[in-house]
């Protein structure tokens, strides 16, 4: 249910207004303030999804009202009511951060259209930010181990530059969250964060992929399409399984970061690009280079800096900690109250090998969640584990 508040001093047109709002918007609740500094206190004591505001009032005007309600609370839009006069000021409001503005009498429909865009896009906001709280969670990294603390440090010192990393470590592992906290921490987190996996993608399509094909280029080109270097465009491309990349596409990738452009497939136009390339890998490059499989230009040009990332097994006192996260995470997702762990499961868990590193760690924990009893207890985890099989 959509939350209004009305500010407007001429009692007819407040009126007016909120008869209107309460019969074109489905479920809405509405506010009213005869001047702005009742206004101001209803915004700083509830939160309101839209405000209306007339700019002319007596005190505190509607221009005074928007100021300090943006330091208040930005996120929600004002859609100011103004009068025949008050043009000049009116622009001056939405310089300010206003929504909209409607002149007085007001022409209903375009007020109604005004007040459902300006709900529309506040739900919007709102729902992104509870995506962006989701995929932090989703994406944060769980440990206070030594390996893991000298990683964060790392991440701190590197996120801010534009230095290229290449992330190692063993399947599983989490080298993917690392990116994501890179480009998290990075001057360029509002703009795009763009992942490929280089293993998933078949050799052939591999360059369409990173850089894109003009219509015809191949026989299933119909259209022109942009690859991920565009798509990234002024934020980081992350090149995951880089050690699986084809020779050839390691040498257009190459130029990409030597010129800072790139051009699609079938044209010889250049496209210039501004990317962070982050890359990480599970092979050790350094053979693959000594078997010519992998380029060793491109290696000196992506291991500006280097971040390993352990494997579980050497990051054991992590366990209890990734285990509560990962129980919360998985319950949040079911609508369920996280399981406790008792303390005797846990110290099993630390004994086991984990080949698969976190990710066969979480996969144990859903399992153990979904067959064990209200609290997870040793036994769960010798019946259900799967680790002695």
């Amino acid at each position: 249910m959509p939350n209004i508040l009305v500010i407007e001093d001429e009692d007819a047109i407040r009126r007016v207004l909120v008869k209107i709002l309460k019969q074109e918007v489905d479920q809405v609740h509405i506010e009213e303030a005869n001047n702005g500094r009742t206004g101001l206190k209803q915004f700083e004591s509830m939160l309101f999804d839209l405000v209306l505001c007339d700019i002319k009032m007596p005190d505190v005007d509607g221009v005074e009202v928007l100021q300090r309600a943006k330091e208040i609370n930005s996120d929600v839009p004002f859609i100011m009511i103004s009068g025949h006069g008050d043009l000049e000021t009116a622009v001056e409001t939405m310089r300010l951060g206003a929504f909209d503005y409607i002149s007085k009498p007001p022409d209903l429909n375009r007020l109604l259209t005004s007040v459902k865009n300006a709900l529309d896009k506040n739900l919007l906001q709102q729902e992104n930010k509870q995506l962006k709280k989701k995929i932090a969670k989703a994406f944060e990294m769980v440990g206070n181990s030594p390996a893991i603390e000298k990683i964060k440090s790392m991440i701190e010192k590197v996120a801010p530059s534009e230095a290229r990393v290449l992330i190692t470590g063993p399947n599983g592992t989490g080298k993917e969250l690392v990116a994501h906290w890179l480009h998290q921490k990075s001057n360029r987190s509002k703009l795009p964060f763009v992942e490929v996996n280089c293993a998933a993608i078949p050799t052939e399509l591999i360059e369409s992929e990173l850089f894109g094909h003009v219509k015809g280029s191949f026989t299933s080109a119909h259209k022109d399409r942009a690859g991920k270097f565009e798509t990234a465009h002024g934020g980081t491309l992350f090149l995951d399984e880089i050690g699986d990349m084809s020779l050839s596409a390691q040498a257009k990738v190459l130029r990409a970061l030597q010129e800072n452009k790139i051009s699609r497939v079938g044209s010889d136009k250049d496209i210039k690009v501004d990317v962070r390339v982050v890359a990480a890998t599970n092979k050790n490059l350094k053979n693959e280079i000594a078997d010519g499989k992998f380029r060793e230009d491109l290696y000196h040009r992506l291991a500006v800096i280097l971040i390993d990332v352990p494997s579980l097994d050497n990051r054991k006192e992590d366990i209890p900690l990734l285990v509560s996260h990962f129980s919360q995470l998985i319950c949040s997702q079911e609508g369920k109250p996280p399981k406790e762990f008792s303390d005797e499961a846990l110290e099993l868990l630390k004994t086991y090998s984990w080949t698969g590193n976190i990710r066969e760690l979480r996969n144990v924990v859903e399992r153990l969640l979904i067959l064990g009893g209200d609290t997870i207890e040793i036994e769960d985890v010798e019946l259900f584990a799967n680790k002695n099989e």
